[in-house]
């Protein structure tokens, strides 16, 4: 995992099928600027070399901040570092705790059960309904038909659902019974259970673990994280937790500025930018970014993830009872 403190941008044109196309590439650093500098240099004479050997490569790379192309790091502002751990404010504002080798995973749970159950509660009303309707022979049934079958999906429908609930558990319980499931069929794992506001994050503190390696995949699937936060810990090969709230979460109504965030801005925008972060840290007070639940297995934490855990916690105010966002 690489979060580096200088970026750097060089370009450069060759010659196309009409016209000279333009070829950019990004260098980084921790040491220099010069150094992030020769670092793009040598990347766009490496790029233009495989380009005329005749390699499809892209001409440019995207200026985003997190995940934008395989093998580009994390484009962030750092703010602090322990160890192998980075701290970073990501694009909209918030922080987050990147790690090469302590394991996190996001779970969401799905607000709702969708439509369909009341979609087939409808078509099954109406079907009955208008079948009833040409028994008795009526003239033009369809408008009550209709209101009919609407009102038996919004009743019925709900009836299925809260009984469907009652069986097999809500979204919440599922999920939940799912990770004490695996634990418990791993007795030699440590997971520490947080709730988010879409579901719940899932800390292992055992042992370390690679991101792209089969141990965690497994577990991703076995648990069935969030696959838009697989990707992104396979593709930046990391883990990552965001450890402060979602500003529209705690009453921001404006962005991050300036806009895009995309790190590093000019010195002449970075007021901008502190003046919006002073506010942004006054309306986090008081907010978590999770909530700690429970534990399961009975392995014993290692020395690099318990440093993480405790970082983790203190950060997102996990052990508060405050509203989490």
């Amino acid at each position: 995992m690489i979060v580096p403190e200088y970026w750097a941008e060089a370009s450069d044109r060759i010659d196309g099928a009409k016209t000279k196309r333009l070829v950019k590439r990004f260098g980084w650093s921790d040491v220099s600027a010069e150094e992030a500098q020769q670092h793009a240099n040598q990347r766009l004479a490496d790029a233009i070399a495989e380009m005329k050997r005749g390699e499809m490569l892209p001409f440019t790379e995207p200026k985003v901040a997190y995940n934008g192309a395989d093998g580009l790091p994390i484009r962030e502002e750092i703010i602090d570092r322990r160890g192998d751990a980075v701290l970073t404010r990501n694009a909209y504002g918030a922080l987050c705790l990147n790690t090469p080798d302590i394991l996190f995973a996001d779970v969401d749970v799905p607000q709702s059960s969708g439509c369909a159950i009341y979609v087939g509660t409808f078509v099954v009303s109406a079907a009955i309904l208008f079948l009833v309707a040409f028994q008795l022979k009526m003239e033009n049934p369809i408008f009550l038909v209709l209101f009919l079958s609407m009102l038996s999906a919004a009743l019925l429908g709900s009836l299925i659902e809260t009984v469907r609930r009652r069986v097999s558990g809500t979204p919440e319980t599922i999920a939940r019974k799912r990770i004490a499931s695996f634990a418990k069929s791993h007795p030699e794992w440590k997971l520490r259970l947080y709730e988010t506001p879409m579901g719940y994050r899932v800390l292992v503190t055992h042992a370390t673990f690679d991101p792209r390696g089969a141990e965690a995949l497994d577990f991703f699937d076995r648990i069935k994280a969030d696959p838009v936060y697989v990707r992104m810990c396979f593709n930046q090969n990391c883990f990552r937790a965001r450890v402060s709230p979602k500003p529209w979460r705690v009453g921001m109504s404006e962005h991050m500025k300036p806009r895009p965030g995309v790190w590093p801005i000019s010195p002449d925008r970075l007021p901008a930018r502190e003046a919006w972060v002073k506010q942004y840290d006054q309306a986090c007070q008081q907010h978590a970014a999770c909530r700690y639940v429970d534990s399961f297995g009975n392995g014993r934490p290692c020395r690099e993830a318990n440093e993480v855990q405790r970082w983790h916690d203190d950060l997102s105010a996990a052990n508060q009872d405050w509203p989490i966002a």
